[in-house]
């Protein structure tokens, strides 16, 4: 993968993390079902919602890995555009909306091809999305 692929994609967050407590995600876990927002906040720098989905596991180049990354972002943008945030947080509704990807490692090329490819769907959508490689696994 080559660097500016890379850079389109990713931020390191390591250095410049987010003090805020309602941004904060260092005890944040995967929640491993598709339906599921990990957390859910308001950035007050921004002014943005934030969608934060963690992802602690390796990347493994499968279709089932891509199937559920995709899975995932379906639950998240539904629940941004069909109605769901506006009727659980009337006070977030009008407001943007960010997608933020929290990975202990750097997504291979496969899922690397499909981030490009969401990015650039919910962008029709005004809908920002990140991916931030944390670099804490093991």
């Amino acid at each position: 993968v080559e660097n500016q692929q890379l850079k389109d994609f990713f931020e390191d967050q390591t250095s410049n993390s987010p003090q805020d407590e309602s941004v904060r995600l260092a005890d944040l876990k995967h929640s491993g079902k598709a339906g599921v927002i990990d957390l859910l906040a308001h950035d007050p720098r921004t002014d943005e919602v934030l969608l934060v989905m963690n992802e602690p596991r390796a990347w493994d180049g499968s279709n089932e890995r891509l199937h559920e990354l995709q899975e995932r972002f379906n639950a998240y943008v539904s629940f941004l555009l069909d109605g769901e945030l506006a009727e659980s947080h009337p006070e977030l509704a009008k407001k943007h909306a960010r997608i933020e990807v929290r990975c202990d490692y750097i997504p291979d090329a496969r899922a690397l091809e499909l981030l490009g490819m969401i990015h650039d769907q919910l962008a029709f959508q005004e809908i920002k999305m990140e991916v931030i490689v944390k670099g804490g696994g093991d």
